[in-house]
């Protein structure tokens, strides 16, 4: 999902990381300017690697070599990254700033908020960041961006409700423009050196739904601290999974057209195809993807009933009752889970 990485020379990274400092200082009012002199933050942004074999459930849609960006959040090497880099991996290892590659094992993966976090397996030369407040980010705030392809300056353009085709909502997505090329687990770093999300998309309509204009979508960071517990004791959020049909979905006109059926997943075993349109939850309309996860995860927790009705070409009109399942169940997860 993100460009191929390639640690840069020490002498170029260097050189990286002042423009980065730069750019930070150039952002920063007179206050936040002093406080990130104190410490450069882009000393805290590495590179992730990972490997997934074939039989993973992902490997045909993401890839098995996923290479993107980090960034080092705990004294003990902890790095934050976004989760489908290293989802279903078996060998994943961090980028040190200095071009070394560190061994790490996988510590947690989120599903709803698409966080993923990582343990290296011998020191970092690097140093922690510190966590900024995403709920005070305004729109038209200017940020930089950093990942393996560098420090970049970037704006604020929009902060809006984000669903994925894969049943994922984020309620409150960050949105930036220009766009970074490397933008999987790439940092948003705010004027005051403290980081305020991590890269996960690059999308045509930063600014606002149907309006073209090229950007990134960032999870805010905000979301990551009343999880963090629990990730790092359970590799996963804690609370009840919610219900997870397997289906692949786009809105088109006002619909909800499903594109895509997982194989072997809950939708595909009670009979849903591909091209057909959903109409309805539960009796209850639906006309885009919020409102669709929404219905299907108001009657309940993984494993609770899906009535779905459907308009097919073929079919016509029809009932279809789906038992939803846990995706993390689905997934072929490291045994370190």
């Amino acid at each position: 999902m993100s460009g191929r990485l390639s640690a840069p020379k020490p002498g170029r990274f260097f050189g990286l990381l002042v423009f980065g400092f730069l750019c930070l200082a150039a952002l920063a009012p007179p206050a936040a300017a002093q406080n990130a002199a104190r410490g450069n933050p882009l000393n805290a942004v590495v590179g992730v690697r990972a490997q997934v074999p074939p039989s993973a459930r992902t490997a045909d849609t993401l890839g098995g070599e996923r290479e993107g960006g980090g960034v080092v959040i705990g004294e003990d090497g902890l790095v934050l990254t976004i989760g489908y880099l290293i989802m279903e991996a078996v060998q994943t290892e961090i980028i040190d700033r200095d071009g070394s590659v560190v061994p790490a094992d996988v510590v947690a993966y989120d599903y709803d908020t698409g966080f993923g976090l990582l343990r290296p397996l011998s020191k970092l030369d690097a140093t922690p960041i510190e966590l900024g407040d995403s709920t005070q980010l305004p729109e038209e705030t200017k940020v930089l961006v950093a990942g393996p392809d560098g420090p970049s300056a970037a704006m604020v353009v929009s902060r809006r409700e984000f669903a994925g085709y894969w049943e994922y909502l984020l309620p409150d997505a960050i949105f930036t423009a220009p766009p970074y090329r490397s933008f999987g687990g790439a940092a948003l770093i705010g004027a005051d050196g403290r980081l305020l999300g991590i890269g996960s998309l690059i999308v045509a309509d930063a600014m606002e739904p149907g309006k073209t204009l090229p950007g990134n979508m960032f999870v805010p960071i905000s979301a990551l601290p009343p999880i963090m517990e629990d990730l790092l004791r359970e590799g996963r959020s804690t609370k009840p999974a919610r219900p997870w049909l397997g289906l692949y979905t786009q809105e088109l006109r006002g619909h909800v057209l499903i594109n895509r059926v997982a194989p072997d997943g809950p939708a595909a075993q009670a009979g849903v195809a591909a091209n057909a349109i959903i109409t309805q939850v539960g009796g209850r309309s639906v006309s885009s993807l919020a409102e669709f996860y929404r219905a299907v995860w108001a009657l309940g927790d993984a494993g609770v009933e899906v009535p779905l009705t459907l308009l097919d070409s073929r079919l016509g009109t029809r009932q279809v009752t789906v038992t939803s399942g846990d995706r993390y169940d689905y997934l072929k997860l490291n045994p370190s889970y």
